[in-house]
């Protein structure tokens, strides 16, 4: 057996790497995995980078950021896989909700009824797919508004709106779920009703290190793909519930994994493998450089090209290709598909989710001048 380190944080989209070991899908490929819990996002980063792991269930955004010189670190990080899309949830407190008189799931309707208040918004990281997605809806939902966001881990987020240190976030699950019960957190929005592919988790190596990854990433997909079964999804949630992993309440888990947040049934809620999610498309990794470049001043053509570098879609074809039918681009239109759709494929057929961003906008992933 090969020995094989993976670091994550505890949150419900770590499902794919604690399922490769609980049910022995890494063990087939002969690999002994061990999984090592980091406290927060900067930790995991440097417990890659140090070596201590070899691979990471890490935020979408921060390789991304790495390559254009944010966020701390040094070396290069690339993603090898996606291993879930959504999974984030917006709340706010009880207080600002009753302000605002919101109700659930409308983007236009929320960002409206916030225009005005002087909000602190709490994110898991920086440079993370949550804060992209607070800014991208807000700025086109409720134009002037200008919320401080603030770095909180996603394990405190509870007892940071309790103490009143924020008045809302946006946090995977199940963080989210958490703070509702615990500290009266108003659930009101998701991240899929933002974007609804936005790429949540990846599978990061250093540079040069995905190579000889395609046990790793062939087991991993697999734990992905058995994952997403509904059927199988009541087990995931006792399995993630353990102490060794999130130690939290199995009913804290089931919003994200039912796709159920109270009364209300939200698509694409969270995804770990249907409608191609694991590919690691080129244009999700455009969209992240451009909105890093708009947000932090770079200039955009270099930083998307930049950003589309960490994307190994090149990988992900050479060692899942006998797995799964590959597409035919490594690049799509993001945003433009309001429906599911069936696509020939390089080795068969394929099913593409719906892709759409909440303004009905549609991103070209061509690098811009």
């Amino acid at each position: 057996m090969t020995p094989v380190a993976i670091g994550y944080v505890p949150l419900v989209d770590a499902a794919p790497v604690i399922v490769a070991k609980e049910l022995g899908f890494a063990e087939e490929e002969g690999l002994s995995l061990s999984l090592v819990k980091a406290a927060s996002w900067s930790q995991l980063r440097d417990m890659l980078e140090s070596g201590r792991v070899q691979a990471a269930h890490m935020l979408s955004v921060m390789p991304v950021a790495r390559a254009l010189g944010l966020g701390g670190g040094a070396g290069a990080t690339e993603v090898l896989m996606v291993l879930s899309l959504g999974g984030q949830v917006i709340g706010l407190s009880a207080e600002c909700a009753a302000q605002a008189g919101v109700g659930f799931g409308d983007p236009m309707a929320l960002g409206a009824a916030l225009a005005g208040q002087d909000l602190r918004l709490g994110v898991p990281f920086p440079f993370s797919m949550q804060a992209l997605l607070l800014r991208y809806w807000l700025q086109r939902a409720a134009p002037g508004l200008q919320p401080r966001i603030v770095t909180v881990p996603p394990s405190r987020m509870a007892e940071a709106l309790r103490a009143g240190d924020i008045d809302g976030f946006c946090v995977g699950e199940p963080w989210g779920s958490a703070a509702a019960t615990e500290a009266g957190a108003r659930l009101v929005l998701t991240g899929s009703q933002i974007w609804s592919q936005a790429p949540e988790k990846v599978l990061a190596v250093r540079a040069g290190q995905g190579e000889e990854a395609g046990p790793l990433m062939r087991a991993v997909w697999r734990a992905g793909r058995w994952a997403e079964a509904p059927g199988n999804r009541a087990t995931l949630a006792d399995i993630l519930a353990r102490p060794a992993y999130l130690d939290v309440a199995a009913t804290y888990l089931e919003p994200a994994l039912f796709g159920r947040l109270g009364a209300h049934q939200v698509p694409q809620l969270l995804t770990f493998h249907d409608g191609v999610a694991n590919f690691p498309w080129r244009s999700q990794a455009s969209w992240i450089g451009a909105e890093l470049a708009r947000s932090c001043g770079l200039p955009l053509a270099p930083a998307v090209t930049a950003a589309r570098a960490c994307f190994r879609s090149d990988l992900y074809r050479r060692h899942l290709g006998a797995l799964a039918p590959m597409p035919r681009s490594s690049d799509k239109l993001e945003g433009a598909l309001p429906a599911a759709e069936a696509l020939p494929a390089v080795n068969g057929r394929l099913i593409l989710a719906c892709n759409r961003f909440f303004d009905d906008a549609v991103f070209d992933p061509e690098p811009e001048n």
